[in-house]
């Protein structure tokens, strides 16, 4: 029996592996496992061949997550601060391509967590409203803006600081809502589910390729990051309008419901989709200077595509009005599928062009 932690080969009836003492998983029960991963992997080999990237066979989500539950410092998380600035971006020959394990993005979502419940406790157990401008907002951006700093974390270039993402979430935040909310004024309100697709994902594609117009963004990770953080602010205001809206014109148990679900579904929404549209701008572009003759690639085609099918199906009234958003959740997996595919892409990208700088030297 091959141990899943360090693959020592033990004997069939061991429990307990000889090299580093982890309790081994009954045969039957490793074999059902295997089963389970074999499906996934055939499954997310299939979407990632119609995006036309390439499933990670390295992949190892437990290693990836590996650092959340491991004890950090204060001046641990101020180092990632400091990430991204002139002075801290690292040359790519010094740029690590391997799998990077973020653990910051925790800490923020339970951070936020509890002032979010501080501020719940503010308006439902005390009554205060004062509270609710507070609650609103924050209950909008607490998830969006967790993903968000993951995304920065799995920026292995780390050449993005948490100023410019910040500035681009506020920013690509408003901008591509006003792009949607203008190219409705001009189409007309549409009800149909893959014009809204469209014309949402097309708005956010505009501003992403606004900020990747500096030449130095252009890794796929950095168009990865450029997208999820215009995903970010799109995300979040319009969850705060929504949860707005429901406070003044229905109740407040309503608007904890809107926050509750847009909250727990946001991961599969507005911020991965525009992050594989920046990627796919990356994939496209490189270091070169951006011309619309590049939106023709098919590399970039196919992306844009399965994100605006993918918007679309979330938005159809039958999948949209359920009672439980299994769809929604099944459409979520397939987001991070690819999303995990493209920081796969991303990192052979720095491996590749680690080793030209290599050769060139």
């Amino acid at each position: 029996m091959i141990c899943d932690k360090c693959q020592q080969q033990n004997s069939a009836d061991a429990r307990f592996c000889s090299q580093c003492g982890q309790e081994l998983a009954p045969a039957a029960q490793h074999h059902h496992g295997e089963t389970i991963r074999h499906v996934f992997s055939d499954v997310a080999d299939k979407i990632n061949r119609v995006a036309g990237v390439e499933t990670p066979s390295e992949l190892k989500l437990r290693e990836v997550f590996s650092n959340v539950f491991v004890k950090h410092s204060e001046e641990d998380a101020e180092k990632l601060f400091f990430v991204g600035t002139s002075y801290t971006t690292p040359q790519i020959q010094n740029v690590v391509d391997s799998w990077p394990k973020p653990w910051l993005f925790a800490r923020v979502f339970l951070l936020a967590a509890l002032i979010y419940f501080g501020l719940y406790l503010g308006v439902d157990y005390f009554g205060n409203l004062n509270f609710l401008p507070g609650l609103i907002t924050l209950g909008s951006f607490l998830v969006p803006f967790t993903l968000l700093i993951f995304f920065w974390e799995m920026n292995a270039p780390q050449n993005i600081s948490i100023y410019k993402i910040i500035k681009m979430l506020f920013v690509g935040g408003i901008l591509s809502l006003i792009a949607a909310v203008f190219i409705y004024d001009r189409i007309g309100d549409t009800h149909s589910s893959i014009m809204i697709g469209i014309v949402e994902e097309a708005a956010k594609v505009l501003v992403v390729l606004w900020f990747l117009r500096d030449r130095k963004y252009k890794y796929i990770l950095n168009g990865l990051l450029i997208g999820a953080a215009v995903g970010t602010g799109f995300a979040a205001f319009e969850s705060a309008g929504y949860a707005f809206r429901v406070a003044l014109f229905a109740d407040l148990d309503s608007m904890y419901s809107i926050i509750f679900w847009r909250g727990v579904l946001a991961p599969g929404g507005h911020i991965v989709w525009a992050a594989l549209s920046g990627a796919a701008i990356c994939m496209v572009k490189g270091s070169r200077e951006f011309s619309w003759s590049m939106l023709k690639d098919m590399r970039f085609l196919r992306i844009f595509a399965i994100v605006v099918i993918l918007h679309a199906l979330w938005d159809l009234p039958l999948f949209a009005d359920a009672d439980f958003p299994l769809v929604q959740i099944i459409l979520t997996v397939i987001s991070w599928v690819i999303a995990f595919a493209v920081m796969n892409a991303g990192l052979k990208e720095i491996s590749y062009l680690k080793h030209q700088q290599e050769v060139q030297l």
